[in-house]
């Protein structure tokens, strides 16, 4: 049996991963970045397979990671996480800087970035698995949090899309058994 709870125990960091160019770019929150090794720096990224971002990773060779603060508004996550980017402009009205890819860097109340070559992409199933050196880093806030999984679903009480690679359909959770005798009690009173 899995206890879905145990899986929430599992410390993730929110980012915003995008890739794209100067002339179009697109973007999602991830609770899937990690750093794979430090010589040389590189990421990975976790991302579904219908996941619009995705495409542009693959075709531009290159994503960059921005770490929001945990005061990100819900305008930038609502933006990166729940809409696509085949029907809705993420990056416009975003302050951006283009790195040395020329990849879309997000700056909106992010504290951190990394600008990441696209290296290696691993197929896991529903997702892939984008692994790739790290070219640029930059810190842009030291006096700020970064905003963890668990700080979003416990104070702000936000849940994992549907693409997200630690959503769960609750409706195909197994329920749990119930004792078919019950017990009645009666008050004596």
């Amino acid at each position: 049996m899995i206890n879905i709870e145990a899986l929430y125990k599992v410390s993730y960091g929110l980012s915003i991963v995008c890739s794209g160019d100067k002339n179009r770019g697109n973007g999602f929150i991830s609770n899937s970045v990690f750093q794979v090794t430090a010589e040389p720096p590189k990421f990975a990224v976790c991302c579904n397979k219908n996941n619009y971002t995705a495409e542009f990773i693959q075709r531009h060779n290159a994503f960059s990671i921005s770490v929001p603060d945990q005061n990100v508004s819900s305008d930038i996550i609502g933006s990166f996480g729940s809409k696509s980017g085949k029907y809705f402009d993420k990056i416009a009205g975003k302050t951006i800087r283009y790195g040395d890819t020329g990849v879309p860097v997000i700056l909106n109340r992010c504290i951190a970035f990394f600008e990441v070559k696209l290296l290696q992409t691993v197929d896991a199933g529903t997702h892939l698995i984008f692994i790739g050196e790290l070219i640029n880093a930059e810190v842009l806030d030291n006096n700020k949090e970064p905003l963890t999984y668990l700080y979003y679903r416990q104070v702000r009480k936000g849940v994992a899309p549907k693409n997200a690679p630690t959503y769960i359909d609750k409706s195909k959770l197994e329920k749990p058994k119930t004792n078919l005798i019950s017990k009645r009690y009666k008050c004596p009173g």
